[in-house]
């Protein structure tokens, strides 16, 4: 049961959080109307202003700023006090946010997530997809699972699995239009481009005897979803760079075939980050390990045939 004061502070952290009154109205289900009044009566209590509103913004104010530092801080001691007291129960408890891509967040997250549940009832996970990466430190999510690397110096990283990633296309689409034989015939196939982050449209980049090489390519489909993009080309539109954890499958099954298995792309191996704080929860700690645990099970990997 949390108390008056401890739940004004996570109300308080929540705006600061999203810089939104109605958003964290959903979170904490309540009326943009109740919300605005315990916005009213915490600013009464006070006696400052901690937010200035507009109609389309929400910013802190110096007072608002300075509240949401020291919120954030009892916030946490609470936690650890709450961890120490209830650690020799040894039953992680609590909450835990989590951010995850969009597609394997749905299709693998997601079940983990309810498996993770039903193993550590106590433990309240809230799960957050982006087709980005976000900030884990300004955003208050405990962990993030990724593909890649982050450049994020404040971050701590567990290897979940490494992936490495291939270039392939239907044997419907080779029959028609060909097999490339090298780097430079890409430029005459259809490529289906997958628009991720900020990557320059179109260019691939090769590892190739120990130097990288960018190439450009052209064609006519692309999306920012890997799924869709996967779909395509098992529907023959053209060469795509999949990764091996999604195309062992179809290899296996024939539907994809690796193409110029000779060249080496850059890895997208799944890892789980955290923010380096040197108190991480029971909780937090139990999660990162379900999900090494979990993807320690090996998958098939593919091993293309590379001609002499």
């Amino acid at each position: 049961m949390k108390t008056h004061i401890s739940a004004d502070l996570e109300f308080f952290v929540l705006i600061a959080r999203h810089r939104s009154l109605s958003a964290a109205a959903r979170a904490l289900d309540l009326t943009p109307a109740a919300a605005t009044k315990r916005l009213a009566q915490l600013e009464t209590r006070l006696g400052v202003r901690l937010v200035n509103r507009t109609t389309r913004s929400l910013s802190l104010t110096s007072e608002g700023e300075t509240f949401l530092a020291h919120a954030t801080r009892i916030l946490d001691e609470i936690g650890e006090m709450e961890e120490a007291v209830t650690s020799a129960r040894n039953t992680p408890r609590g909450l835990v946010r989590v951010n995850a891509t969009l597609g394997f967040g749905r299709t693998t997250i997601a079940p983990l997530v309810s498996a993770f549940a039903k193993k550590y009832p106590e433990v309240e996970v809230q799960v957050e997809v982006t087709d980005r990466p976000v900030d884990l430190v300004e955003s208050g999510f405990d962990l993030a699972i990724r593909f890649g690397t982050l450049p994020d110096k404040r971050l701590n990283a567990r290897r979940l699995m490494s992936n490495r990633r291939f270039l392939c296309a239907s044997p419907a689409y080779l029959k028609r239009h060909g097999t490339p034989a090298n780097l430079a015939d890409l430029a005459d196939h259809r490529c289906i481009i997958h628009r991720q982050n900020d990557d320059a449209y179109g260019i691939w980049r090769f590892m190739q005897r120990e130097h990288s090489e960018a190439i450009k390519v052209h064609g006519a489909l692309s999306s920012n979803d890997g799924d869709i993009v996967l779909g395509w080309a098992l529907d023959g539109h053209g060469i795509l760079i999949r990764s091996e954890w999604d195309l062992a499958k179809y290899v296996e099954s024939g539907r994809l075939q690796v193409v110029l298995p000779e060249l080496t792309l850059p890895s997208a191996d799944l890892f789980v980050y955290y923010p380096g704080r040197r108190n991480q929860s029971v909780r937090t700690r139990t999660f990162i390990d379900f999900l090494v645990q979990h993807f320690r099970k090996p998958f098939k990997p593919i091993h293309p045939t590379v001609d002499e």
